[in-house]
Parts: C-alpha cells; sequence; structure tokens
C-alpha cells in the first residue's frame, strides 16, 4: 500500500494514531489490544525515518511515541475530550435518573433534552462543585 502524505498530514495522523490507541488501549493494563501498538509502531518508526526523530524513542525493542511527543499537548486533547464526554454522560444519566429511567420515546424525548441541557448549563457553570452524595450508614 503506498500513501501520499505531506509533512504536516503525516504529523495530524501520528496525533490521530495515538489518541485513537490511547482510548483503546490506556485502561487495558496487560490486555491491550496488540495490533493497535504495532501500528502505531510502524508509524512512529516512519516518523523517525521521515524527519521527526523527536517524535519517536526505542523502549524495550520497540518503537514508541516519545516522551516529548507524549507531553507536547496531546494529553490536553484528550483531557477536554474526556471532560466533555464526562458531562454529557453525567447529564443523561441524572436526567434519566429523574424521570425513573423510563424509557425515551417522542412523548418525553423534549423532556430528556431538557433536563440534559440543565445539568450541561450547571457543570457548564460550576462544575462538579454543587454535586453533593449523603452517605448512609
Amino acid at each position: 500500500m503506498e500513501l501520499h502524505l505531506t509533512q504536516k498530514q503525516f504529523r495530524r495522523l501520528l496525533d490521530m494514531v495515538y489518541i485513537g490507541n490511547w482510548v483503546l488501549n490506556s485502561t487495558r493494563g496487560e490486555d491491550r489490544f496488540r495490533d493497535y501498538d504495532e501500528v502505531e509502531s510502524l508509524l512512529f518508526a516512519k516518523a523517525a525515518m521521515e524527519g521527526m526523530p523527536t517524535l519517536a524513542e526505542l523502549y524495550q525493542g520497540e518503537v514508541i511515541p516519545s516522551r516529548a511527543f507524549a507531553e507536547g499537548g496531546i494529553h490536553e486533547a484528550i483531557m477536554e475530550y474526556e471532560n466533555n464526554v464526562f458531562f454529557e454522560i453525567l447529564a443523561e444519566d441524572l436526567a434519566r435518573r429523574d424521570m425513573d429511567d423510563v424509557p425515551i420515546d417522542e412523548s418525553n424525548y423534549d423532556e430528556l433534552t431538557r433536563r440534559i441541557d440543565a445539568y450541561i448549563d450547571e457543570f457548564e457553570a460550576h462544575g462538579t462543585d454543587n454535586i453533593t452524595v449523603e452517605c448512609g450508614e
């Protein structure tokens, strides 16, 4: 297979590969999807050969994204995504809870979205500062 990319496009592809592999494997411990690690390794090895040697390093015989790459801002993008997804999931879960987890259909979809929007507005204004949990003893 042959793929023609500019250096800038290839650099963006490295970001996407890293993010994708992070999403798939970062929480899996030793049960990683090794085939995704292999693709990431191939692409970062190619980066080292294409004039971007600071983006890759050798670790235990395998080419991996360098510390400089990983600490160069990519995790801020991942964290922003995770924060947005966290609040969206939390808002929907709380809205569904408030509606007693009834099945959602045309008759109550507007109420669900209204409740989700209210929670999102709250989270945008105050984060999780106003969330409390009462623990019974």
